[in-house]
């Protein structure tokens, strides 16, 4: 661990700071993704019992108490939520975004952690171990496939997520910490947290019941830093 005077962190926040970012000081400020956030612990983490990770990449099949594909198109015999079309419409599942809420981040590999046991501010240095994908999870009925929710999130909330991004091995990160401070590090991905609702189109056009869905999409790759 290599000393150095300079600015210090500030106590209790946690840092969000993206992989190659520099360290956010008063005199060379990060960029807006990497602003502080106010935290005392670690980065929040999903908290749901039920969280389901790894999406289904293919939409399910159609609901089994909706109207088969012989039956008349102009005789719903579903339960609609829509008045039926003239025309049959294709059977399909689709994917309503509603609205979002914040980056969760998931590590991958160990937590870090350097004591500065110091009356001066040192150096610490942190290295990914591993390299480790990390792809979508939810809550609640996902029916409608990875690529059809990730097209109507970004084009909801106009921005670019995947359904799988992987932190890799050997990336590395250097922040100031304080005197008697420990400075925790753990990378891994972001994943946006938004919520929306799966729908199924039957081929008489009748919608089915609406089935919500609490979706984390990878979003970035990055460090996440906190000190106590």
């Amino acid at each position: 661990m290599r000393m150095k005077n300079g600015a210090f962190l500030v106590p209790a926040l946690a840092l969000l700071v993206m992989a190659g970012a520099s360290p956010a000081s008063a005199e060379n400020p990060a960029p807006a993704l990497s602003e502080p956030v106010v935290e005392t612990a670690p980065p929040t983490q999903p908290e749901e019992n039920d969280l389901v990770e790894g999406a289904p990449e293919t939409a399910a099949p159609a609901p089994s108490d909706g109207p088969s594909p012989d039956d008349d198109p102009t005789t719903p015999t579903s339960k609609p939520s829509d008045k039926p079309n003239a025309q049959p419409c294709e059977p399909h599942w689709s994917y309503y975004a509603t609205s979002k809420n914040k980056d969760y981040h998931k590590g991958v590999g160990a937590e870090q952690a350097n004591y500065n046991g110091t009356s001066r501010t040192a150096k610490s240095t942190f290295v990914s171990e591993i390299t480790a994908s990390v792809g979508i999870a939810f809550t609640g009925e996902f029916k409608a496939g990875a690529s059809i929710a990730i097209a109507s999130i970004e084009q909801k909330f106009s921005v670019n997520v995947s359904a799988s991004l992987t932190a890799k091995l050997g990336n590395t990160i250097s922040v100031d910490t304080p005197a008697r401070k420990t400075t925790f590090a753990r990378y891994g991905v972001y994943r946006l947290k938004s919520y929306g609702y799966n729908q199924y189109t039957y081929i008489n056009c009748t919608k089915g019941v609406k089935k919500n869905v609490t979706i984390y999409t990878p979003h970035r790759i990055g460090w996440a830093i906190w000190e106590k």
